[in-house]
C-alpha cells in the first residue's frame, strides 16, 4: 500500500515536521510505502488561469506550467491514500500548500475524470501560537477536498498544548489510516 504524505512548513525541525514524522512512523509500522512531498522543497509555480482562465487542464487534463506539479499529481495519483499536513498561517494552510490545492484542484475539474475521486484523505493542521486557527484550516482544508471529491477520513489538529499528547497519538492514526485504506 503506498501513501503520499504532502506536507508544507519551511520549517523543517519545527511542530509541523514533528506531526508529519508522527504520522509516517504510524504509516511505516503498518508496513506502508510513503512517497513524501515537501511542497516547500519542490519548484511549484501558482496557477495562471491561462487561457481566459482553463489552459490544457480544462482541455487535455495538464498543465503548461514546466515545474514540480505534474510529478506531484502523478505521485497522487498512483498511491492509495493521502496525508496533507501543513502549518496553520492566519487560520488558513500554508501559502505553498494552496497554490498546489488550487492547481490540483483546477486539473482535477477541469479535464472531467477525476483522477483522485475518492481516495481517501488524512488532514493534519498544525497552528504555533495560540493555535486558534487550526479548525478553521482543517476545514478549509477539507472543503477543497469535497470539492475535488476526495474522502477525508480523519482531521487532525495539533497546536503547542496538545503536542504532548497528539504526537504519539498522530503515529496511531497512522495505523489507523492504514488499516482503513487496506479494507
Amino acid at each position: 500500500m503506498k501513501i503520499a504524505i504532502v506536507w508544507s512548513s519551511p520549517n523543517r525541525d519545527g511542530l509541523t515536521a514533528a506531526a508529519k514524522n508522527s504520522l509516517m512512523d504510524g504509516l511505516r509500522s503498518a508496513g506502508c510505502e510513503l512517497e513524501e512531498l515537501w511542497l516547500n522543497g519542490l519548484h511549484l509555480e501558482h496557477c495562471r488561469a491561462c487561457g481566459n482562465g482553463f489552459g490544457l487542464c480544462r482541455a487535455e487534463g495538464r498543465c503548461v506550467i514546466g515545474d514540480d506539479f505534474a510529478g506531484a499529481y502523478e505521485t497522487l495519483q498512483h498511491c492509495d491514500g493521502v496525508v496533507f499536513v501543513t502549518a496553520v498561517y492566519w487560520h488558513n494552510m500554508t501559502e505553498c500548500l494552496k497554490a498546489f490545492i488550487d492547481r490540483l484542484r483546477r486539473m482535477e475539474n477541469s479535464h472531467g475524470d477525476h483522477r483522485l475521486a475518492g481516495k481517501p484523505v488524512l488532514l493534519t493542521a498544525c497552528a504555533g501560537g495560540s493555535g486558534n486557527g487550526a479548525i478553521q484550516c482543517l476545514n478549509a482544508m477539507e472543503e477543497c477536498m469535497r470539492h475535488m471529491e476526495l474522502k477525508t477520513v480523519e482531521r487532525l489538529p495539533v497546536i503547542r498544548f496538545n503536542r504532548g499528547y497528539m504526537l504519539p497519538a498522530l503515529a496511531e492514526a497512522g495505523r489507523a489510516f492504514a488499516a482503513l485504506i487496506a479494507q
